[in-house]
């Protein structure tokens, strides 16, 4: 029975589909000017993970992760860079996907974009200012009025007089109450516009994922998930404007992945701790860093570092290490067995990955101990719902990112016939410097039966 932590309810509660039999679940995905960090890696992974238990518990799952293609940070680097929105937006939108990809992500069922559903968000915005709930400022943006919903803030759990305007809802003169946020911005000299009743203007940035999760998988659905930096406003104000509109339910679970830290502070430009998806890829496999977020619980904070990647390396490691000594061909899953029944316990409790990190590791000793074919391919097929190895343990074990500055395949197999042909000529303390060259390069060599293998330490 899947409990999932319910941000809204603040506790676990079982897993009551809308439908019987499907899953319906909306995640706020990137803001395409840049490139993927840390943090939306994060955000990626973690939902990932949970369409795929969803799936796997025989659900009929709808998955929509958003791209937001317009805004203001858009807007700003588009005109420094001297080139339009869409060349901009449609670069990094392929830079995302070859992160996603590289990651082991799968693409969700729907991944819509902000500019395509302007009608959706002019209709939404309609409904609310019938409702009473929007108004225009004499500077023609549209707002809505918070104070005049009363179940705002029921998300953050903050009374309404202590909720401050987040960081991006912008504040000024033209707004009845500080707290209201725009659904409409009038249209500035210069930048991209759509004709509305309201005037030529762009959509503000909540509205867009009210709108399209609602049009896409209708209202109330099942799952909304993103990181916890979206809980307040942005996820409080979906609900404002979902549920003020079509009065009723907005959403019936939340799901919020924790911050990224790196080395124990909070991660920003600023500090100079940023690091994409990019960069980290260019050192580490990217196995290794899905392994590295799937080790804390998605609620947990997750703290980024250099030696905490080289731990989630040695440790993935040794999974592929078992399943490399055992030649074992993928069958179906014994739910019965203690370690499948582990597994599915962890995961039905809140996605607990950490413990069924640990089950994996647990099932591996077995394989080591037992050379049992059957347990290489429950541990490999258990792994594969966490989108864990599957890839041919050789192939992982002898893999170096191409900057890692490692030895290439090239250069340890050339080294290793050249042991090879000193073993042959029986010259042991050559070979000997040879194998321990190699080693303290990072490369462990395995003689046996049929030669000699190799694997980065």
């Amino acid at each position: 029975m899947l409990k999932i932590y319910n941000s809204l309810a603040r506790e676990k509660q079982v897993f009551v589909p809308t439908t019987a039999g499907c899953a319906r679940m909306y995640v706020c995905g990137m803001t395409v000017y840049d490139y993927c960090h840390i943090g939306h890696a994060r955000v990626l992974v973690v939902f990932d993970v949970v369409q795929r238990w969803l799936r796997a518990s025989g659900l009929a799952v709808t998955y929509v992760r958003n791209i937001t293609d317009i805004d203001d940070k858009i807007i700003k680097r588009a005109l420094e860079n001297k080139e339009s929105i869409s060349q901009l937006t449609n670069r990094f939108i392929g830079f995302m996907n070859d992160d996603a990809a590289a990651l082991g992500v799968e693409r969700p069922d729907h991944e819509p974009r902000a500019t395509e559903y302007v009608p959706q968000m002019l209709e939404l915005i309609g409904r609310l200012e019938k409702n009473g709930l929007a108004y225009q400022s004499p500077n023609g943006d549209v707002n809505f009025s918070v104070r005049k919903f009363p179940g705002y803030g029921k998300l953050s759990g903050k009374a309404l007089d202590d909720l401050r305007a987040g960081e991006r809802v912008d504040v000024d003169t033209g707004k009845e109450d500080p707290l209201d946020f725009v659904l409409w911005k009038h249209a500035k000299e210069g930048e991209p516009f759509w004709a509305s009743p309201w005037g030529s203007g762009r959509p503000g940035w909540h509205i867009e994922c009210s709108a399209m999760s609602s049009d896409l998988l209708g209202q109330p659905f099942d799952i909304h998930g993103g990181g916890q930096d979206l809980q307040f406003p942005h996820h409080e104000n979906e609900i404002a404007q979902s549920e003020g509109a079509h009065d009723c339910r907005f959403v019936n679970y939340w799901m919020h992945n924790g911050f990224v830290r790196v080395d124990d502070e909070k991660m920003s430009k600023s500090l100079g701790n940023f690091f994409t998806i990019h960069e980290i890829l260019k050192k580490y496999d990217p196995e290794v860093l899905r392994f590295f977020i799937l080790r804390a619980h998605y609620r947990s904070p997750l703290n980024y570092s250099d030696s905490h990647l080289d731990d989630a390396r040695q440790a993935l490691t040794r999974l592929y290490v078992a399943l490399k000594a055992v030649d074992a061909d993928l069958l179906p899953i014994d739910w019965e067995e203690p370690h499948a029944c582990r597994f599915s316990q962890a995961m039905d409790d809140d996605f607990n990955t950490p413990e069924a990190c640990a089950t994996l590791f647990d099932l591996a000793a077995e394989v080591n101990r037992s050379k049992s074919p059957t347990l290489a391919s429950q541990l490999r097929a258990l792994a594969g719902f966490l989108g864990l190895l599957r890839r041919d343990p050789q192939t992982f074990l002898q893999a170096a990112p191409t900057s890692s500055g490692e030895l290439s395949v090239e250069q340890i197999e050339s080294l290793i016939a050249a042991r090879a042909a000193a073993k042959k000529g029986k010259d042991y303390a050559a070979a000997d410097q040879i194998r321990a060259e190699l080693l303290a390069a990072g490369v462990v060599l395995e003689d046996g039966a049929k030669g000699t293998s190799w694997r980065r330490a």
